[in-house]
């Protein structure tokens, strides 16, 4: 039987009017369901809530918004709601079912689409979000695994869940924020706000995504993708994918400018923009295949391959309807006395044209049988279940199991990335299904660099798949000037490729600069060189109160630490700085010895006579002398 029966709504009526039939996937709100609407004979999907969120009021709220916000959009590219109601703990939605697949799984299998087939699902996904921006409401959670894609090529965007009126409110709280930050707008994140804009920036890093096969942002925690959605502007995608024509750089750029009013009003006016790009792009430009993208056919939406489950087909039916309208012959009774040969004969023909019509009786019987429950099942959905629920659902669906494992940067380790044959596909029983485990992140782990010249060190990081991060740098008197004292994180560590790998480098041993200041120019070079470092003589000499020839000044100064062969500048003197000499004569002598000490000189008097008159003075008036000099005075 098939293993979503362990599930309790499969094989129920729900409402009195569907019958569930097969669960298609589990969210964190809700469990999306294949079901028949048993009034109106038609396929459709069921949207259970959660009976542990069923009695949390704000929930059932949001998820009945979701009912009530797309029923009013009548439109081709927004998946219908049909009905929403109750039945008993449950809380269903009614809504259009779409037989084929999510965008996330085309990028998943495809790796990036080329700018045709990128234009060809953006298109729809805008003019779905016009509607509703016309309608005077934003979506909210524009992403790519809420955009569906059917096997006919039909885009349709889904889960209005977190539809809201425009200019509406949104928490951010740690535990309540909306939306998915790869997507979220900075308004969003800062203010909590959001309005028709909002949507479009989602678009734009959507749009980044399916040229590239790579969200514009990442990070370790959600705190660090959501910092450089408010202080990184979204990366031209032709960064990533070279050959991309410069419009769709600038597409990209419009719609996800990090200044809303950088960005078209609304959905309606982005569609506008994208068909005049569309337009003036040349049948190269739209068919250029992206490095990241693995080339599976043709381009365009038709040829985008499906995953989802497709839903029971006819064959059973079939098979049954012909045994029942398979001719019942009549039975004459032979008639009485011994036969004649020619009635016996007709007696063993009609006897031979019954043990016939008997054993194809029998054989299509077990025909139906053979083609219905006996001896075929269908693949249960495992994905993302742990292996052991995962091995356990496929045995009791009468399944071998046998397990590959990969690594997966968003599915935990332990738990199911895919599986072969994919889930709701009909198989023989016994059949062994090949599980694909998730191996956690692929890592690498950092290299040994102690020892190693910070140059050589990035080099081996890159060639290791890291990237080079933070560089401090301490004095050590054991690794040598320049090389790598140690890593963070510590060598042999295993990091996700491209993750940053901080260096602490040596500064050398550990030197006290020696004061060199007043020194000959011979005598401090000997100083600084015995001490394990070098020196530089400035080009420039200055005045200074040393005597020529001499050191005047040095960097570092006297004193501070410096490392092993650092460069130590050193400054000569050209002497005291030459100043002019006032002009004293005829002053008194306190005057006098007062203006030639502010000029910076020094006083010798000599007195001829008893008065306090100064007549003479040595350097003359207006001669240039040195600072600090002596001037001499003759006082009568």
């Amino acid at each position: 039987m098939d293993s979503t029966l362990q599930d309790p709504l499969v094989g129920r009526m729900v409402d009195g009017r569907y019958r569930v039939d097969a669960r298609i996937a589990v969210g964190g709100m809700a469990t999306v369901y294949r079901a028949l609407d048993t009034r109106l004979h038609r396929v459709l999907a069921l949207k259970v809530m959660h009976p542990s969120l069923a009695t949390d009021q704000a929930f059932v709220a949001r998820f009945t918004r979701e009912a009530r916000s797309a029923a009013h959009l009548a439109h081709p590219n927004v998946v219908g709601v049909f009905d929403q109601g109750n039945d008993g703990e449950h809380v269903y939605l009614a809504m259009e079912y779409v037989d084929g697949c999510t965008l996330r799984d085309v990028l998943r299998e495809r790796g990036a689409l080329q700018p045709r087939a990128a234009l060809d699902v953006l298109e729809p996904v805008l003019a779905a979000l016009g509607a509703a921006h016309r309608a005077g409401l934003v979506h909210r959670d524009v992403k790519p695994e809420n955009v569906l894609i059917g096997d006919d090529g039909r885009v349709k965007v889904a889960d209005f869940g977190l539809v809201g009126a425009v200019g509406g409110q949104t928490s951010v709280g740690t535990d309540s924020l909306l939306g998915t930050v790869s997507y979220l707008a900075p308004e969003q994140i800062e203010h909590g706000v959001s309005d028709p804009r909002s949507d479009l920036y989602a678009c734009g890093v959507v749009l980044h995504e399916m040229l590239t096969g790579a969200k514009p942002h990442g990070g370790d925690t959600p705190a660090q993708v959501l910092y450089q959605h408010l202080q990184v502007d979204v990366p031209p995608p032709s960064l990533l994918a070279p050959g991309l024509a410069p419009a769709l750089d600038a597409l990209v750029a419009r719609a996800a400018a990090r200044d809303a009013g950088q960005r078209p009003e609304d959905a309606v006016a982005l569609l506008s923009e994208c068909r005049t790009v569309r337009d003036g792009l040349t049948e190269e430009q739209l068919d250029v295949m992206p490095p990241q993208a693995r080339d599976l056919g043709p381009s365009g939406t038709e040829h985008l391959t499906t995953v989802l489950p497709r839903p029971v087909g006819a064959v059973d039916a079939t098979a049954v309807e012909r045994t029942a309208r398979f001719p019942s012959p009549a039975v004459e009774e032979p008639p009485a006395g011994p036969p004649s040969h020619g009635a016996q004969n007709r007696r063993h023909g009609r006897l031979l044209v019954v043990s016939l019509v008997a054993l194809l009786a029998v054989l299509l019987g077990a025909g139906v049988w053979y083609i219905g429950s006996g001896q075929f099942v269908r693949t249960p959905g495992v994905l993302s279940l742990t292996e052991e629920r995962a091995r356990s659902e496929l045995r009791e669906a009468g399944l071998d199991v046998r397990v590959e494992h990969d690594h997966s940067l968003t599915v935990d380790r332990g738990h199911v990335i895919a599986s072969d044959p994919e889930p709701g596909e009909r198989v023989r029983r016994n059949r062994a299904v090949t599980l694909v485990v998730s191996s956690g992140p692929r890592t690498v782990e950092v290299p040994e660099l102690t020892g190693t010249p910070l140059a050589e060190a990035r080099s081996a990081l890159k060639e290791a798949g890291l990237e080079p991060g933070l560089v401090s740098r301490r004095f050590d008197d054991a690794v040598a000037r320049g090389s790598v004292i140690r890593t963070e994180p510590a060598a042999g560590t295993g990091k996700r490729p491209g993750s940053a790998v901080r260096l602490t480098v040596s500064e050398g041993r550990e030197i006290e600069v020696p004061d060199v200041a007043g020194r000959s120019r011979r005598a401090a070079h000997q100083a600084l060189t015995d001490a394990g470092l070098k020196v530089r003589i400035a080009p420039e000499r200055v005045h200074s109160g040393r005597p020529p020839g001499t050191v005047a000044a040095q960097s570092p100064e006297a004193g501070a630490k410096a490392s092993e062969d650092e460069t130590v500048t050193l400054t000569l003197s050209k002497g005291p700085e030459p100043v002019e000499v006032p002009d004293v004569e005829e002053r008194s002598l306190d005057q006098a010895r007062t203006a030639l000490e502010d000029a910076g000189f020094t006083v010798r008097v000599r007195r001829i006579f008893l008065g306090d008159t100064v007549f003479n003075q040595n350097p003359d008036a207006g001669d240039e002398a040195p600072r600090g000099s002596e001037i001499t005075l003759w006082v009568r």
